[in-house]
């Protein structure tokens, strides 16, 4: 007689991990002939597999169930067992059961029978299917064996880095042994010329951020920004630098909330509220008011966030503003640039960034100044005016110490913004004018 094979059907499985969005294949490839095990039924079997087998056919599933635990106990050599298996999983996808199907592939593989060229993959699913049962150990073992045959990392590596993740609850090792095997799915699809879902990076951060590792939040910062240079991601990247730099002055703080404000990266209460404060220790009232006006804009603050900070500023500005066509004209007599910067930062607070490049450059002109400071700021300024070439001219000039941190992160920034600039352009051109 002949039985329905194993994966003559194709094996239709939701297979997508709800974490990661996991692509696996929706079907196991269709069986060749000559690769099928050849089993010898044992005789008190054979009717019995006969009989599920024609009601799984007629898609009977109330016969098929009764029949399959008649060949279940029935079933006494370990070819008896491969093809109950085979047929339970045939019955799954009929039945459309997940759950049996994940039990069937388990039931063939322990039988030792399963051709080579489908163990891996077999293995992959069982993994998947332990996941979502939450039996962590089970899809452990099976991933592992998956892993050990070389099958597809792609689409192992994130199944067994969820399955090491659900056992390791808040064990460090573990969680970072997980964020290991996860990479070396994600180096997989790289090196086969895919990109992996943005999504899956910012899984990285937060398994890391979860057991405060600073090097591997670090790590997944970084190749989250880089796979989607939003400012939520570039907002984590600067958060870390702040940790790890934890003596940065205030100035150079103000520059890195700068760029967390410029990129989109304000989105907390403590990111408006601490970006305001920076700038009302550095005297720049506009900046004040203008950080948290926005802030409550966008309903993140409440009109008390920050309530000291912005009464002080909005009493101030009209005086401040006042007083800066004679600050331009003292800095244009004095010997040394300090008057020129402290102006400059006083117009870029009000958002007249041509005023302040301006008098930036004049600064570095007469000396006496912090130069790294007075050039990151001129970049900067010159990034807010739309001059990117400039900006970056000016950002290069600040190589060392934390000032060469904040602006190497800008001319990331501003690289980043141009490449998706340039990425753009041709989808705008070829629209069509309405």
């Amino acid at each position: 007689m002949r039985f329905v094979s194993p994966v003559a059907l194709g094996l239709m499985l939701a297979l997508g991990s709800a974490s990661f969005g996991v692509a696996v294949p929706a079907a196991v490839a269709k069986e060749k002939a000559s690769k099928a095990p050849k089993l010898k039924l044992s005789s008190g079997f054979l009717p019995l597999a006969q009989k599920a087998s024609e009601a799984i056919n007629k898609k009977d599933v109330e016969t098929s169930k009764a029949a399959l635990a008649a060949a279940e106990a029935g079933a006494v050599s370990n070819d008896d067992k491969y093809q109950y298996y085979s047929l339970l999983l045939n019955y799954s996808i009929m039945a459309n059961d997940a759950a049996v199907q994940g039990k069937a592939l388990k039931g063939m593989l322990d039988t030792g029978l399963v051709p080579a060229d489908q163990a891996g993959q077999f293995n992959t699913i069982v993994a998947n299917s332990a996941i979502n049962a939450k039996d962590y150990d089970t899809a452990i073992a099976y991933g592992e064996k998956a892993r050990a045959l070389g099958y597809k990392p792609e689409q192992v590596s994130p199944i067994l880095a969820q399955a090491i993740w659900g056992k390791a609850g808040n064990d460090k090792a573990q969680v970072l042994r997980g964020l290991e095997v996860f990479k070396e799915g994600i180096d997989a699809m790289k090196a086969s010329g895919q990109a992996a879902p943005a999504q899956w990076y910012q899984v990285g951060v937060s398994k890391a951020a979860a057991v405060d590792s600073m090097p591997h939040l670090k790590q997944w910062a970084a190749m989250a920004y880089d796979a989607q240079p939003s400012g939520e991601n570039l907002r984590t990247i600067l958060r870390v630098f702040q940790r790890e730099n934890p003596t940065m002055s205030n100035r150079e703080n103000l520059d890195l909330l700068r760029l967390m404000h410029v990129s989109g990266g304000l989105a907390l209460k403590p990111d408006f509220t601490e970006y305001a404060e920076m700038a009302f220790k550095g005297g720049l009232y506009g900046e004040v008011k203008a950080a948290l006006d926005e802030g409550r804009s966008k309903g993140v603050l409440s009109t008390s966030d920050g309530a000291d900070f912005y009464s002080v500023a909005s009493q101030r500005m009209a005086g401040d503003k006042a007083s800066l066509g004679s600050a331009e004209r003292d800095a244009a007599k004095s010997s040394t640039g300090k008057i020129a910067s402290a102006t400059a930062d006083a117009y870029f607070g009000y958002g007249d960034y041509a005023k302040a490049v301006s008098l930036f450059e004049l600064a570095l002109q007469k000396g006496g100044i912090d130069t790294d400071e007075v050039n990151t700021r001129l970049g900067i300024a010159k990034a807010m005016a739309g001059d990117t070439a400039g900006a970056k001219a000016a950002l290069a000039k600040v190589t060392t110490g934390t000032r060469g941190g904040i602006a190497k992160m800008w001319t990331d920034y501003l690289n980043k913004k141009s490449a998706a600039s340039a990425a753009a352009a041709p989808a705008e051109a070829a629209t069509p004018a309405s």
